[in-house]
């Protein structure tokens, strides 16, 4: 993408001021979106994003810029003016030996390769699906994304290492409309692979479901307000602990103190049924990478053990900050940030209770088969989540269906109060937006239950 005598010149006029580290990223990228609503395509856009970013550190000083012209006498340009923001000692620079990433993500069928047409008709069966489920669907949107992004990392240190990343991901929201009740359903599937991905994909499936949240809601009651047991399906029920108590664990806040979970390692953080882990190796996974973007191979995190905190997510820069080893946890959304310590695929792993008796066990309670959107701040842990699909549980059994829940809390007490996990591990793909950008993660969990949540709802309190 570059060459070798172009990045060996950028790296040493990035270090003309005495910065002691200096590394380019490249990045090359297309993506494609198709949009088909009324049945028909009604959005289609290609585009190509092409970019380097150049960064330096001195000590624990972090200087980023980045540029859309990749001439050697330019990147020189901007590398000298990145680089006087910095003073420091001489440093020398590591020949470049380059690596080859690990393959965690094989791809088969490169979407580009693929007709239009081809799509078009995978789009328009889910559709077709989705609509006759029910005569009370009104209109139905389903979206089809697909990115192909080829990157090259060279640093300082002599690492020189290309990869190429494929996301493909699929999307479909019902809408269902009965006299002036209106409610909407949504799947959102997605994978670090080619086309083979939808090729595969269940679409009656994910279409019939999605029409069926929002059939299902139509019916529901108004949600009662209050303090009580909640049972958390798997799959996209992950939201919580990712936002609440994952982002506390990533080393963009614990280096600077603003996590609830920095200075406790060795420390009981969670109930001795929760093991949380972040594992970039997952293959084909929505948020599974060869290497991160530092050029470091992804890998198996377990965060915290059996209640124990065991780790953080790490960068390089704050690994500087905070005399630890790197996680292969760098990411950024494109050649546009500085990139810091974020998740991948992170998960709640498998317990040894079924979901069955878990329901059975619970004498009163909320049930969230599906979470939606929802808010966290992350220096304190505060969440509020919206369920997009619940239902009351009583004297063990699912009763009716509810709406307007919004599951009320703070992860780190929220950890301890998890009481029971299932063993049926589920993940699901979503965006992650922090500093460095939105980037793909997955969530994930077992069906839980946790003792006690505040449950908001427009129902009276009981």
């Amino acid at each position: 993408m570059l060459k070798q005598t172009t990045i060996d010149n950028v790296i040493t006029a990035a270090l003309s001021t005495g910065g002691d580290f200096a590394e380019i990223f490249v990045e090359d990228k297309i993506s494609s979106r198709l949009e088909m609503q009324t049945s028909q395509i009604e959005r289609a856009i290609t585009g190509r994003d092409y970019g380097v970013g150049i960064r330096i550190f001195s000590g624990l000083r972090n200087v980023y810029t980045y540029t859309t012209d990749a001439e050697e006498g330019n990147l020189i340009e901007v590398a000298k003016r990145a680089a006087a923001a910095l003073k420091g000692d001489d440093t020398h620079v590591q020949p470049l030996t380059r690596e080859e990433a690990q393959i965690v993500n094989e791809i088969t069928r490169m979407p580009s390769d693929v007709a239009y047409d081809e799509k078009v008709r995978i789009l328009k069966e889910a559709d077709h699906i989705a609509r006759a489920y029910s005569d009370k669907i009104t209109q139905v949107r389903v979206n089809y994304i697909e990115d192909e992004q080829r990157v090259m990392i060279a640093n300082s240190e002599g690492k020189f290492v290309e990869d190429l990343r494929v996301h493909t991901r699929f999307s479909i929201m019902p809408t269902a409309k009965e006299g002036n009740q209106i409610q909407t359903g949504h799947y959102g599937p997605g994978a670090s692979a080619g086309f083979e991905f939808l090729e595969n994909l269940n679409i009656k499936h994910y279409a019939t479901e999605a029409s069926r949240i929002a059939v299902t809601m139509l019916k529901a009651e108004e949600c009662p307000s209050g303090k009580f047991p909640v049972i958390i399906d798997n799959e996209f029920g992950g939201v919580i602990f990712h936002e609440a108590c994952g982002h506390g664990l990533e080393a963009t806040a614990v280096a600077k103190g603003n996590s609830v979970f920095a200075n406790r390692i060795g420390e009981k953080v969670a109930s001795d049924l929760v093991t949380y882990i972040d594992d970039g190796t997952l293959a084909n996974e929505w948020g599974s990478l060869n290497m991160d973007d530092e050029g470091e191979a992804t890998r198996r995190n377990v965060l915290i053990e059996n209640g124990i905190l065991k780790g953080y997510l790490v960068d390089k820069f704050n690994a500087r900050r905070m005399n630890t080893a790197l996680t292969g946890s760098s990411r950024r959304q494109s050649y546009r940030y500085n990139p810091t310590s974020r998740m991948t695929n992170t998960f709640i792993a498998n317990g040894t209770s079924t979901p069955a008796s878990i329901i059975q066990d619970t004498e009163y309670g909320i049930y969230a088969k599906y979470m939606g959107g929802g808010s966290v701040n992350p220096a304190t842990g505060d969440y509020n989540f919206a369920v997009m699909e619940g239902y009351i549980v009583e004297n063990g059994e699912i009763k009716q269906p509810i709406k307007g829940a919004t599951l009320i809390g703070n992860g780190a007490e929220t950890l301890y109060k998890v009481d029971r996990v299932g063993n049926n591990l589920a993940h699901g793909a979503g965006m992650c937006g922090s500093v460095s950008g939105s980037i793909p993660v997955n969530v994930g969990q077992p069906m839980i239950r946790v003792s006690e949540m505040t449950v908001g709802g427009t129902k009276e309190e009981v």
